[in-house]
């Protein structure tokens, strides 16, 4: 039976990088919320239609309808292992899934929770640099611009707006690290170490 991860951690965590690394390595398919919204609205379908309507509205979109898209998806990808990111986010997202999976042929295999402190996270994103005529991302610490080039903060790379966006992690997602723990599917990945060693336990893990 194909895979279905999840990955769950803060923003900044790695979560990213290391999907693209199992789709690039292992033939995974990565699912974001906001991608599979945007592709139903473009597409035009029924759901993606009534999605577009809360989109331009600026209201977020509700739950059964993003189950619903979701849903459509899984179908489309029968047979594929996938790792769900950033999705869910709250206990009735993740309930709504729970009763979704077995409707499309899949049980939930691992959660794999990207675990690191706060401090860490801002130091690796508000250290964020962008060379605007490239659009190549540097990091003044990690991995500095060359002399010369000229490189701007981005707005959501700012302290007080990431402080914000972990404010409303540790608010809606945390609490899905219990619900997962008591259903024995949640792994913790050490997410301070390497992008390598990282993968190594990731892969342990699934």
């Amino acid at each position: 039976m194909a895979k279905t991860l999840i990955f769950l951690g803060p923003p900044g965590a790695g979560k990213g990088t290391q999907a693209q690394r199992l789709v690039e390595e292992k033939g995974f398919v990565q699912l974001s919320t906001g991608d599979i919204l945007r592709e139903a609205v473009k597409k035009g379908t029924e759901l993606g239609k009534k999605a577009k309507e809360y989109m331009e509205a600026g209201k977020l979109v509700p739950d059964d309808l993003i189950i619903a898209i979701i849903e459509e998806k899984l179908k489309e990808l029968e047979g594929k292992d996938i790792i769900l990111d950033g999705f869910p986010r709250t206990i009735p997202q993740a309930e709504a899934l729970d009763r979704m999976l077995p409707a499309v042929g899949r049980t939930l295999d691992k959660v794999i929770l990207f675990d690191l402190s706060d401090e860490e996270i801002l130091r690796r994103l508000t250290g964020r640099r962008v060379d605007p005529k490239t659009g190549k991302v540097y990091h003044i610490e990690f991995n500095p611009p060359p002399e010369g080039v000229e490189v701007i903060q981005r707005e959501d790379d700012r302290e007080e707006v990431i402080r914000k966006r972990l404010e409303v992690y540790h608010q809606q997602t945390a609490p899905l690290i219990e619900y997962y723990r008591n259903q024995n599917k949640l792994f913790v990945v050490d997410a301070s170490k390497s992008p390598d060693e990282v993968y190594k336990e990731i892969l342990s893990v699934i």
